[in-house]
């Protein structure tokens, strides 16, 4: 299911809130729509299909568990659950330091069921935009964002890497987002 409208988000939302009280249709519900995106998202952190398995598995108990502290003021349901198997996957990434990586994650490559003809359009289109505005951050931190939000690497790691203080890179990276932000809500 791709999750673009606002019914679509609604709809996670209140199976997500659901689940946080214990609805095990709700959960299977929730499940059955946002599994294959979320386990894209897996596959393209670790690059490995089992660990990717494993990590899904670990991030849906986590769901069963905390889907109570899920505030859909705060994020959609799909942000929270992106966050959630995005950060069990930095987790696993750092029990396993010497593990390949793909550093060169593309937005577009995360896995998605059978959307719509308008879906495809509108995230197409949102592709598009959000690698218009990567493009026009300078090229440390377009790689420093990237490194950080989709492979896990820690800001200390980016910072050895490229040879310049901690708070230099944090900077970078603030900036960065701070300039994704305003120019995708251009």
């Amino acid at each position: 299911m791709s999750v673009t409208s606002a019914a679509d988000h609604e709809e996670l939302d209140r199976l997500l809130l659901r689940t946080g009280q214990s609805d095990r249709k709700a959960f299977a519900e929730l499940y059955r729509r946002t599994s294959s995106r979320l386990f894209g998202v897996c596959a393209r952190m670790l690059s490995d299909r089992r660990e990717a398995e494993e990590v899904l598995q670990e991030a849906y108990v986590s769901v069963w568990q905390r889907g109570a502290s899920f505030d859909p003021t705060r994020a959609h349901a799909m942000t929270w659950l992106v966050a959630l198997v995005r950060n069990k996957a930095i987790d696993r990434l750092r029990q396993h330091p010497g593990a390949a990586v793909d550093h060169d994650f593309e937005v577009n490559d995360v896995a998605d069921e059978d959307p719509s003809p308008a879906s495809r359009a509108e995230n197409s289109e949102e592709y598009h935009r959000l690698e218009d505005c990567l493009q026009q951050l300078e090229s440390q931190q377009r790689r420093s964002i990237r490194e950080a939000f989709f492979s896990g690497t820690t800001y200390n790691e980016l910072a050895e890497r490229a040879k310049v203080p901690l708070g230099t890179m944090k900077s970078w990276i603030r900036r960065g987002l701070l300039q994704l932000r305003a120019c995708l809500e251009a």
